[in-house]
């Protein structure tokens, strides 16, 4: 799997990750077919597990299922502060380090801006104790997108996540070229266009270009589109399928497309 710099630190990070929302949110016992989603993952060379306390028991199950199988160390674990208020943030992030079942949380982030003036200090200053490695603010929606860029300008922080796919290029504005001016790395989220593009191009057969990209499946066209912009460092689609996490996965090999395999995916597709 291709991998990109995370500019604070030249870390590199695998392009493709998994995402939990909805799909994790499983009990401790029918966790067995996520146990695959991850092993998939880690297989093919992705890392990054991004997981929210709003996702329900999401991030229990990725502590639990990296603990069972002891495949912390392959694992870039990403979560989120979705609270108002100072103390609220902090009883929550400290029940997200008992959750994942670690003393060490790759990268929090902000969760959809709530209330990110009062919880940036907190971030920096674990950051600095080293409870956090990287510290960043996500939005799913463009309307926000005026905000995080205001944010990456007066704030320091490590990773910016947002929304951005072939049906949805707002972020190729100003976002995803500030991103990279100002060394902040990117996640995306939502890479489907929410899903219903994915739904409705399901219905129809791969046309021939398609193989000439190194593409199987409409998910892998996609995904090769939202990491054809060098300002993204990965991409992040949700899954709870072993086979789609497979299908995803292969979307990071191979040489990332030129603008022109690009821009013919928006002509036939976006």
């Amino acid at each position: 799997m291709q991998q990109r710099i995370i500019p604070s630190t030249g870390e590199r990070l695998p392009v493709v990750g998994c995402g939990t929302w909805l799909g994790f949110n499983e009990p401790a016992n029918r966790r067995d077919e996520l146990q695959d989603v991850l092993r998939e993952l880690f297989d093919a060379g992705g890392a990054v597990v991004d997981s929210s306390p709003e996702y329900g028991l999401a991030e229990d199950a990725v502590g639990d299922l990296l603990t069972r199988s002891a495949e912390r160390s392959r694992a870039f674990i990403a979560t989120k502060v979705w609270s108002r208020g100072r103390d609220s943030g902090i009883r929550q992030m400290n029940a997200s380090f008992q959750k994942l079942r670690t003393e060490t949380i790759d990268l929090m982030q902000v969760h959809n801006l709530i209330d990110w003036r009062t919880h940036l200090p907190t971030l920096r200053a674990w950051k600095d104790d080293g409870r956090y490695r990287y510290i960043g603010v996500t939005h799913y929606t463009s309307g926000r997108h005026d905000d995080l860029e205001a944010i990456i300008r007066s704030e320091p922080i490590d990773f910016v996540q947002f929304n951005y796919a072939v049906n949805d290029r707002n972020a190729e504005r100003r976002l995803l070229p500030l991103a990279a001016d100002s060394g902040v790395a990117t996640l995306i989220n939502v890479p489907f266009g929410g899903g219903g593009l994915l739904r409705r191009l399901s219905r129809r057969e791969l046309p021939p270009w398609t193989a000439e990209i190194g593409c199987t499946s409409w998910a892998q066209v996609l995904l090769k589109f939202v990491l054809a912009h060098p300002a993204v460092t990965c991409v992040i689609p949700g899954t709870s399928n072993p086979a789609h996490m497979r299908d995803n996965a292969l979307a990071g090999a191979g040489p990332p497309l030129t603008a022109t395999e690009a821009n013919r995916i928006v002509a036939e597709i976006g």
